[in-house]
């Protein structure tokens, strides 16, 4: 079952947000060790809660807390 997954890696995703701030999907792929489907997936997860938001800097998107 995916959902457990996605949950878990929301948790990272925001715990490496907490820590190190608004990051860039790159490094925050880096950082978490996460692959795309399960980046994006966990990405998903958080946007749909309102817990982040996404902006553009020259032409990378930056994930940040909300």
């Amino acid at each position: 079952m995916w959902t457990p997954m996605i949950g878990e890696n929301a948790g990272k995703i925001w715990k490496t947000l907490d820590a190190k701030g608004p990051t860039n999907i790159s490094q925050l792929k880096k950082t978490t060790r996460l692959d795309d489907k399960h980046l994006y997936f966990a990405l998903g997860w958080l946007a749909r809660e309102n817990k982040v938001k996404f902006t553009t800097e020259k032409r990378q998107i930056i994930v940040s807390l909300d």
